[in-house]
């Protein structure tokens, strides 16, 4: 019989602790018509405050729009700008009918100084219209899960059906400070780029403050209109632990976004979770002998306190692999659980080679496998 060994394997069971949040004839702790802080690793919320509420989202919309820019095959050629795109309202980067710019130097005007005019000519270039380019970001939006946000305009202003929530923010924010280029320009708060007719070099200021007044912040936006009032999303870390933090119609967001982060960061600590994976003895159809495989990946996990006795290991492999098998090729997954709530998934990989039995089971996979089975 066909045998696996599971070695190791930790089972513990307790619901997950929920995310603080403001209930109904509770006192709120922001002055924010929404908030949420996120643990940056597995997303879940530490503190929850009408999260799920549809507001105007401001010029954190630039996120989605830096985003996508960044996604592009080549962000360092320059191009001649759109003559209608530089012509919006609002804040600007100081592009002029004539410039030169290259997609970088877009990402950096529009998380900086926020540029309405780096967005619009971001959304032409990549789509050929405004209109079409929020085709793009909806797309976007889909594909990340993000049910309740909708884009109208690439920069943010004020639109009829141009929405989100402080839920969806932080969960496209998790996903933004994924791309490193991304990470490295909304850390800045003061940056060098270029640009201009022909191009010259260029100091641009960033409009987040909370990089200089919180020691921790590592970025990310700022947003403001008359309709969805101050919206701020960022970025901090403290020992090995990042959050986002997220406030939308929020006056007093400087320091409500410190307070947040105090608060959360004391109920975290960043805790090694290897020894609670097993080693995985994986029988070889075909093959002499086991394939051993073991997680990868970090495995160091932001908890509470008492949540690492309680924490649940699933595994998800097959019940045997074909030979040969090679170093490097994934088994499967393994998941780390807190009650119903998957708070870390990573591969299982293959540590050594496992060569075919029979020659004719490598050239002629499976079916090859079963004749040789049967001339036995």
């Amino acid at each position: 019989m066909l045998k696996r060994v599971l070695s190791g394997l930790l089972m513990f069971c307790l619901l997950c602790a929920p995310a603080a949040a403001a209930g109904e004839g509770e006192e709120a702790l922001t002055s924010a018509k929404a908030a949420v802080v996120m643990e940056m690793k597995t997303g879940r919320l530490l503190y929850d405050q009408n999260g799920e509420e549809r507001l105007p989202q401001a010029s954190t919309t630039k996120i989605m729009t830096t985003l996508l820019a960044l996604e592009e095959p080549d962000i360092d050629t320059y191009f001649t700008v759109d003559s209608g795109a530089v012509h919006v309202e609002g804040s600007s980067m100081g592009l002029l009918e004539g410039d030169q710019v290259s997609l970088r130097a877009l990402c950096y005007g529009m998380i900086l100084p926020s540029g309405n005019d780096a967005a619009n000519v971001t959304a032409v270039r990549l789509a050929g219209s405004i209109p079409n380019f929020a085709k793009l970001m909806n797309e976007r939006a889909k594909q990340l899960g993000l049910a309740d946000t909708a884009f109208v305009t690439p920069s943010g202003l004020d639109a009829d059906g141009h929405y989100t929530t402080a839920r969806d923010l932080a969960e496209l924010t998790r996903y933004a400070m994924g791309d490193e280029t991304f990470r490295e320009i909304c850390c800045q708060y003061r940056a060098q780029t270029k640009f201009g007719n022909p191009p010259f070099e260029r100091w641009l200021k960033n409009h987040n403050k909370l990089l200089e007044m919180y020691e921790n912040c590592i970025g990310v936006k700022t947003g403001f209109t008359d309709n969805a009032g101050r919206v701020l999303v960022s970025a901090a870390q403290k020992d090995g632990v990042e959050l986002v933090c997220v406030t939308m119609d929020d006056p007093d967001d400087w320091r409500d976004h410190e307070n947040l982060y105090e608060m959360c960061f004391a109920e975290l600590s960043g805790r090694d979770v290897s020894a609670l994976f097993p080693e995985i003895e994986m029988p070889v159809a075909g093959g002499e002998g086991l394939a051993l495989a073991a997680v990868v990946g970090d495995t160091t996990l932001p908890l509470r306190d008492g949540e690492y006795e309680r924490l649940e290991v699933k595994i998800s492999v097959p019940p045997f692999e074909y030979a040969p098998v090679r170093a490097g090729q994934q088994a499967g997954r393994a998941e780390l659980c807190l009650g119903e709530e998957t708070l870390l998934s990573l591969p299982l990989v293959y540590e050594d080679e496992v060569a075919a039995l029979h020659p004719y089971r490598e050239r002629r996979g499976v079916i090859g496998w079963f004749q040789d089975l049967f001339r036995k």
